[in-house]
């Protein structure tokens, strides 16, 4: 697999998110992560087609907290592959395990979202010991069933577009309007069409059949979900065309959650944590707390 080094310089016009760069060396990939704060630690996990920056609100609202967020392979400021084809579910789940292992976490508190959603939880299958809580955001553990027309579309679009616009997309599944610096951040991993493997590939690797690689994984993820007891978080948007409605499988699987009021970011999209941020920052500190209400 042919690498390419993320351009540092690409960053620095970004004047809210001075955090830090550190790396950790997955099978000779560089991967990226923030490594903020002192206290219980959190692991929080993007999607398509972000990168940490995203988790940018959430930091100073959780003072009290070790708050380590990634960059996925071909995300952010994490190297990135030549070949769109080289990435694979496989490649990313083992580089969060490696991830965990480097690090030595233990005792997380695992915030996913969209891919991080597929991943985290996935991983969370893998080492349910070593997960303290979650905290789901707006996502879904697919079981390989035939996907929906309008998603096909996307994978088509994202596979055949001669260089995807990466701020354009966060646009358009962000509720309130983005300004340009904020769109630059964005933008910045993905200067160029090179740039872009890891945005391409992502919608490509969601399961359409039973027998697809990362099946094996996401069913696990479903049958630890199905008996865990430790302290769950599900909190989803009402705009969000993808996953808006997603929530009740959580509520319904989880069984912490069953005592848990269902928790609406209203006026926000898909990237809900750019849209509401300090909101559900507001909830995670409550639910860490342990003084979030529980149902009646």
């Amino acid at each position: 697999m042919e690498k390419i080094k993320t351009d540092l310089s690409d960053f620095k016009h970004i004047t809210d998110f001075n955090y830090k760069e550190q790396f950790v060396d997955f099978n000779g990939l560089d991967m990226h992560y923030i490594d903020q704060g002192k206290g219980e630690t959190i692991l929080a996990l993007h999607g398509q087609p972000t990168w940490s920056y995203l988790y940018r609100k959430f930091i100073p609202c959780l003072p009290n907290y070790r708050f380590i967020a990634p960059d996925f392979i071909g995300f952010g400021k994490s190297d990135k592959l030549k070949n769109w084809e080289d990435y694979s579910f496989e490649l990313h789940l083992n580089s969060l395990l490696n991830f965990v292992e480097k690090l030595k976490l233990n005792d997380i508190t695992l915030i996913v979202q969209d891919w991080g959603g597929l991943l985290g939880l996935s991983m969370l299958g893998a080492i349910p010991e070593k997960i303290k809580s979650i905290i789901i955001l707006n996502t879904y553990l697919p079981k390989g069933d035939n996907l929906p027309f309008a998603f096909k579309i996307w994978q088509l679009y994202s596979k055949y577009h001669p260089s995807l616009p990466i701020s354009k997309v966060i646009q358009k599944y962000t509720f309130n309007t983005l300004d340009k610096d904020i769109l630059s951040a964005y933008n910045a991993p993905f200067k160029n069409k090179l740039s872009k493997t890891g945005p391409k590939a992502f919608p490509q690797l969601v399961p359409s059949k039973p027998n697809d690689e990362s099946i094996k994984h996401l069913l696990k993820a479903r049958n630890v979900l199905e008996k865990w007891t430790k302290p769950a978080l599900v909190m989803f948007s009402d705009s969000d065309p993808i996953f808006s409605g997603k929530e009740k499988f959580f509520l319904n699987h989880i069984p912490f959650c069953k005592n848990q009021p269902q928790i609406i970011i209203e006026n926000a999209g898909h990237f809900l944590q750019e849209d509401k941020g300090e909101q559900i920052a507001y909830y995670i500190k409550l639910f860490l707390e342990g003084r979030l209400a529980t149902k009646v």
